[in-house]
């Protein structure tokens, strides 16, 4: 069990050295692949829900599509938040009467 929490531990210092080094341009397709990694992990979960032998499998199975189905999602949401960052701003409106012909 100590080796186990260890390597959780080390896997877990590791994996925020090595996002945190991502630079902002990277950031989207990095993003853009792991969307598509978890796509094939929300059929998988699909399929295995689909052939699940008893109700508790299948409990278990539904839990597992639903996660896989809001990290799919969140994914999406933040690589379309960080697109934006870098899309042209647009002018604003003008506002109150300056924009009205007299």
């Amino acid at each position: 069990m100590i080796t186990i929490l260890t390597i959780f531990v080390l896997a877990a210092f590791v994996g925020v050295e090595v996002v945190s080094k991502v630079s902002s341009t990277l950031h989207t397709p990095l993003m853009s692949g792991a969307n598509a990694i978890h796509g094939i992990i929300l059929v998988g979960a699909i399929l295995v829900t689909a052939h699940s032998p008893n109700w508790i499998l299948t409990v278990l199975g539904f839990i597992a599509v639903l996660l896989a189905t809001v990290n799919l999602v969140g994914g999406f949401v933040i690589t379309d938040r960080m697109l934006e960052m870098f899309s042209a701003k647009k002018a604003p409106k003008p506002v109150g009467n300056e924009g009205e012909a007299k």
